[in-house]
């Protein structure tokens, strides 16, 4: 499908599934926290200014991993998050349906599709990560029990580049209280940091959630 045929964002053949039957929990992770619990995560992170880029790689964050028989990190959370998806024998999917809850928008076809990291590789390393070892760094990018990595609008995806809440923010509203409790959830289990501004903009969106 073709890129060209949006309407802010949301394909235009799409448009009937986005607001008919396909409902933005389809691709929610597991283990994301209560408002409660975000909002007591939230309020244990440390605030502090963002560390420095140097030294700063993807390659320090070993991705993606083999996760399941000869399915890598990527190609499991394709399967997770989508509907009817039907692979090949190297694990690659080759149909199904996949609902972005950053846009609204689904795809048939996984090219068209991103795995996003929530916290992107590099807030990690600004905001904790540049210390740890290339293990650790590994687990965080490659961490499925977290509801660290979900299936998404690759140009969507694109541009979060490695935002935090405080410049980029689904563009779907409805979808921003699950976003932020899913941030909170991932920084607070790896001990990261919050920026001032991060955190301001953490405490909004959860106050747009209605439990």
């Amino acid at each position: 499908m073709s890129k060209v045929n949006r309407i802010i964002g949301v394909p235009v053949a799409a448009l009937a599934l986005t607001f008919g039957s396909v409902s933005p929990a389809l691709a929610t992770p597991d283990n994301i926290p209560t408002l409660t619990e975000a909002r007591t995560h939230l309020a244990a992170l440390t605030v502090r200014a963002e560390g420095s880029m140097t030294g700063y790689s993807r390659d320090k964050f070993p991705h993606w991993i083999a996760k399941e028989g000869t399915c890598n990190t990527r190609e499991y959370v394709l399967k997770r998050d989508g509907t009817n998806v039907v692979t090949d024998s190297s694990c690659a999917a080759t149909s199904g349906r996949w609902f972005s809850p950053y846009d609204g928008a689904t795809w048939t076809a996984a090219s068209d599709v991103d795995i996003d990291h929530i916290v992107a590789l590099a807030e990690a390393w600004r905001s904790g990560a540049s210390s740890w070892t290339q293990s650790r760094r590994q687990s965080f990018a490659n961490d499925t029990t977290r509801p660290q990595l979900i299936a998404v609008t690759d140009n969507v995806n694109q541009a979060k580049g490695d935002q935090d809440p405080s410049t980029w923010q689904p563009p779907l509203q409805s979808y921003r209280c699950t976003y932020a409790k899913m941030w909170v959830r991932t920084k607070d289990y790896y001990d990261l940091t919050v920026q001032q501004s991060e955190k301001d903009a953490l405490t909004t969106m959860l106050g747009t959630c209605n439990g």
